[in-house]
């Protein structure tokens, strides 16, 4: 069983696995996964997502590389 695993993936070098829910399945689109997440009542189900996020919403363009930039840092390495 891995140490690491839901939102975090799984950190095994195997992509295909990164979409596992809490029940153990692995689901093949982000909004189905994220939607094995949601906390029931506290949100509304996602629906699916477009295809480019960056073409979808352009004005949070620099919002989103700045939050990335974050994953990409020394805290994650």
């Amino acid at each position: 069983s891995p140490q690491v695993r839901g939102l975090c993936g799984t950190y095994n070098g195997d992509q295909r696995d990164e979409f596992a829910t809490p029940v153990g399945d692995v689901e093949s689109s982000v909004s189905a996964f994220a939607d094995k997440y949601r906390v029931p009542g506290a949100c509304p189900a996602r629906g699916p997502f477009a295809a480019d996020p960056c073409d979808a919403y352009a004005g949070q363009r620099d919002a989103a590389e700045a939050a990335c930039a974050v994953l990409h840092g020394s805290a994650f390495q």
